[in-house]
């Protein structure tokens, strides 16, 4: 994943949370609004009712002005006519409360207009909550604006509304959750790539220093089968050209890992020319017969393609070919038959190359165009490789426009197709 990916998906990330998190705290404090519009409407329904009660009980009329007041979100005044009698008071208040299932822990005080002051209170809940005489009359505001009166607040007023909104509780804590979960995939995320690049460095330092060895061992090895003594023996001239073909093979295998190194780092680029496909395959062709002569196997071409011109990088796509031609021949534990085909579909040029090799799996199929990625064949390693060969031959054509199909069933042979754009 490049930096590029990782930045999209923390800015589309972090757009998403932000949104996420507007539209549930607005939820949120819309839920709480609306339950505290019920509540203070309950709350006034109730208050108001328990001074009708004290009314009727002391057969005098209610004020005619200000007879419920909110002085606070919590805080209520009830204005009476007469002296209130804190029994009875209690009585019309529980009542009331619980007759609108209005479970809070609630405080009560009755103003003294002799002495100024509140002189009866109490803590009180509906059911079995805490009640208990702990009601400073000093720590409550006075009204001179009235003469009886008592006055009601809720302590507890935040955690009841809080209690009456279970799913915007449960949705807060979801979000929350799964705002944790998202930095801690990030945190991942970066970790990984941290890991990734260290591992990349390693690859591209530890195959550059392949280089030096590499071509002198080359070097060293077309000495060796040019000097006219190694010439006339036999086993030293065979030693001289194994370390010849197996140095070629070592340095095919370090470029083609800076190759792939050089792509994912800086991106592919490609030198489009217009290439006639017939012509190139007939100047690779001999060297992959020479190959396929070398395990007795037999190579066929049908090249039926009209105007096989296509615009492409030449080297590039010659690597596929090698490729593709290359593996037809390792994989195959009998006879190698590789059959090589064009076609003209339309607008785009066929390519097909064929075998009769061991095959692959269908449950693999879909990996086999992975970075490192090899068929498990168990504790068999007769077929030496990276994994990068269908990996590097998939980005090729992905740079190209191009598609690739792969069609295999086991020991019967693999078959890739690639359909490219043909020049008019």
């Amino acid at each position: 994943m490049n930096n590029s990916v990782i930045r999209r998906v923390v800015v589309l990330g972090a757009l998403a949370i932000i949104g996420i998190i507007a539209v549930q705290s607005y939820w949120v404090m819309r839920s709480w609004d609306l339950k505290e519009q019920e509540f203070h409407q309950t709350v006034n329904s109730a208050l108001f009712k328990v001074a009708e009660n004290l009314a009727a009980y002391d057969s005098i009329p209610l004020p005619s002005y200000q007879l419920v007041n909110r002085k606070s979100s919590n805080h209520y005044v009830v204005n009476i006519n007469n002296v209130i009698d804190a029994g009875i008071l209690e009585h019309y208040l529980l009542k009331e409360f619980e007759a609108r299932a209005l479970d809070i822990v609630f405080e009560y005080a009755i103003y003294d207009c002799g002495s100024d002051n509140f002189q009866y209170g109490n803590i009180c809940s509906v059911g079995n909550g805490p009640k208990s005489n702990n009601v400073p009359g000093g720590n409550l505001q006075t009204y001179d604006e009235f003469t009886y009166y008592f006055v009601v607040t809720f302590p507890m007023r935040s955690a009841y509304l809080l209690s009456e909104m279970p799913l915007a509780i449960i949705f807060t804590v979801i979000l929350f959750i799964a705002i944790l979960f998202f930095i801690y995939s990030l945190t991942v995320i970066l970790k990984q790539k941290r890991l990734s690049e260290m591992q990349k460095d390693f690859i591209n330092n530890m195959t550059h220093e392949f280089k030096t060895p590499i071509s002198t061992i080359k070097i060293s090895a077309d000495v060796f089968l040019n000097h006219p003594l190694i010439k006339e023996d036999q086993r030293l001239s065979n030693y001289a050209r194994v370390i010849k073909e197996q140095n070629i093979r070592l340095n095919h295998q370090v470029e083609k890992v800076l190759q792939l190194a050089k792509i994912e780092r800086k991106g592919l680029e490609l030198h489009l020319e217009e290439i006639n496909l017939h012509e190139l395959l007939q100047n690779i062709l001999p060297s992959i017969q020479l190959k396929v002569k070398e395990v007795n196997g037999i190579l066929k071409s049908q090249l039926k393609a009209i105007q096989p011109m296509v615009r492409a990088d030449k080297l590039h796509l010659t690597n596929i070919l090698h490729n593709l031609l290359d593996n037809a021949i390792k994989y195959c534990r009998q006879i190698p038959e590789i059959e090589i085909g064009t076609q003209t579909k339309g607008s785009r040029l066929i390519l097909q190359i064929s075998d009769n090799g061991i095959g692959i799996d269908k449950s693999h199929q879909d990996k086999v165009f992975d970075k490192f990625y090899r068929v498990p064949t168990g504790n068999i390693h007769n077929v030496k490789g990276f994994g990068l060969g269908l990996y590097y031959i998939r980005n090729i054509c992905q740079a190209h426009g191009w598609k690739i199909h792969l069609d295999s069933l086991p020991e019967e042979g693999t078959t890739i197709t690639i359909e490219m754009e043909r020049e008019s």
